[in-house]
């Protein structure tokens, strides 16, 4: 059996749903090799003027670039058929933005597994008031860099995980990622750092009616709620 392969990898885009925006730079790192990856797509549609102010990236700038397509390619090219895809916030952005593309362009995506680092900084990090990649960066002391932009924060990336984890095996990370995370702590809003028994029963009501415990990232919260019997299926329900 092959070694895993950890390739750190971030992606900028036209938006923030994976539906209808479109990825518009992607980098990759592979630590391993050293082999860096970054290419600017065309999105074949105009990047709105609220996503150009975050990443700095323009119509000009990516009006000659290739489609996604063949940026597909390439990327699948960079990455061995062992490869961990790590990247903060993975479940709930940059994966779902790769596998839309992916299935947009007609291109079949290989079969990777993935990390999400934000989902462990929430995991084993708790202690922490945010869990932001640049709170991170400051937290661990490492330099500022050009944040929103893909291979600078892939980099910076890299540097935060490898401290987080320190030795350990990725396929560890993996099984440790797998267990069922009981949260003690609200990890944002209002009440952020608060124990839940302390957080008012009707701002969880108010998170439940708004869809909030619906994402992925916050199924573990969901469940801590659950078992403190602070919320109940009915009002996730409705």
């Amino acid at each position: 059996m092959k070694k895993l392969r950890p390739i750190y990898y971030d992606t900028e885009t036209t938006g923030v749903k994976s539906a209808k925006d479109r990825i518009i730079e992607i980098a990759a790192y592979d630590p391993f090799e050293n082999p860096s990856f970054v290419e600017l797509i065309n999105p074949e549609c105009p990047i709105p003027k609220e996503a150009s102010i975050i990443h700095h990236i323009t119509d000009e700038m990516v009006k000659d670039a290739p489609t996604f397509k063949i940026i597909a390619e390439k990327f699948t090219q960079f990455c061995p058929d062992n490869t961990v895809l790590i990247a903060h916030n993975n479940d709930a952005f940059d994966q779902l933005f790769l596998e839309a593309e992916f299935k947009r362009a007609e291109v079949p995506l290989p079969f990777f597994q993935y990390i999400d680092t934000l989902k462990w900084a929430r995991k084993y990090r708790n202690d922490l008031p945010r869990h932001s990649l640049q709170f991170l960066r400051e937290t661990y002391g490492f330099s500022a860099n050009q944040a929103h932009r893909a291979l600078d924060d892939v980099t910076i990336l890299h540097q935060v995980f490898s401290v987080m984890i320190d030795d350990l095996p990725i396929q560890t990370v993996l099984q440790l990622l797998s267990k069922p995370q009981v949260v003690s702590r609200m990890p944002f809003g209002k009440h952020q750092g608060k124990p839940l028994e302390e957080v008012p029963r009707n701002y969880v009501t108010w998170l439940a009616s708004s869809g909030a415990f619906d994402k992925t990232e916050n199924k573990a919260l969901k469940q801590s709620f659950e078992k403190l019997g602070i919320l109940t299926p009915l009002l996730t329900n409705t």
